[in-house]
């Protein structure tokens, strides 16, 4: 009896990471059972965004920072291998016309961008990236988001992690590398967009990646460890940049971790997959004693 006591004390998550303590969860999302991509809303504090990954519907999910789902509201768009969400200032350009706003009144100062940029078997021509103002949590459906068709120079990669960052877009692949992709600022005339290589990182399997709300720092995550970067440093040379912060994150025995997210004053959240035997998908928040952003 004592030796299984022990044996599911050392089996339970860590309440510690690094220098960041659990703060709530893991909390069970039974309707994000491969909750993927997470991102902190720019128009709500407080709220974030998470998705499901390829072959579910294509909703997004509003939760609190404790994981409670606030609302579930409809995209009008079919993926094929959905990753990623990354919250962000909006590009300077109509999305219902890919045309300059004539006048900053009626410009969406959020928007979410989506990031179907999975490809596993490395057959894609090119992935996609949709671009919509950041919805209300309590809607039923967005509008219809702006498409982006985007390539990369060498042939085809496998990525689940995006963030935009001063107008631009950046994708880093999922592979032993972690190599980082971007663009120039979007252009709302020009949809069908070629990546940039810049460098890589030396992170193997990245999961997401996410640019805090002033745009200062970048969290990359793998399965392992959350790394915080100086934006400037990862955007520009990936291979000099040097952590800010690096955060081991295995003890917290997610079934399979996928998003992370910068929060506000040092939070950082978490988003996993579920188990095959219960399918709910996971939610974590931090708070973290060392600056993130």
């Amino acid at each position: 009896m004592v030796g299984a006591l022990f044996a599911v004390a050392a089996l339970a998550p860590s309440k510690a990471a690094g220098p960041c303590t659990v703060v709530q969860g893991p909390t069970l999302l039974p309707d994000v059972h491969e909750a993927s991509g997470l991102a902190v809303s720019r128009r709500r504090p407080g709220l974030l965004w998470t998705h499901n990954d390829s072959g579910n519907a294509p909703d997004l999910f509003a939760l609190d920072a404790s994981g409670a789902v606030l609302g579930t509201v409809r995209v009008p768009i079919r993926t094929r291998d959905w990753e990623d969400i990354s919250a962000a200032s909006c590009p300077p350009f109509d999305l219902a016309q890919g045309k300059p706003f004539e006048a900053a009144q009626g410009r969406p100062d959020a928007c979410l961008y989506i990031g179907d940029i999975g490809d596993n078997s490395l057959t894609r021509s090119a992935v996609q990236v949709y671009v919509l103002p950041e919805p209300d949590p309590g809607a039923k459906r967005t509008e219809r988001p702006l498409l982006f068709n985007v390539s990369y120079p060498d042939g085809a990669h496998n990525a689940e992690a995006m963030f935009v960052a001063d107008g631009r877009l950046f994708i880093i692949t999922r592979d032993r590398t972690g190599i980082v992709y971007g663009t120039a600022s979007l252009d709302g005339a020009r949809r069908v967009v070629t990546l940039k290589r810049i460098g890589q990182l030396g992170l193997v399997a990245v999961t997401d990646a996410e640019a805090s709300a002033d745009g200062a720092s970048v969290a990359v995550r793998t399965s392992d460890e959350v790394v915080i970067f100086r934006t400037a440093e990862i955007v520009g040379e990936p291979e000099k940049a040097r952590p800010t912060t690096r955060i081991p994150i295995d003890g917290l025995r997610e079934p399979q971790g996928e998003g992370v997210a910068l929060g506000e004053d040092g939070m950082l959240y978490l988003a996993s997959e579920g188990r095959p035997w219960s399918r709910a998908g996971r939610f974590v928040s931090l708070r973290c004693s060392a600056r993130l952003p």
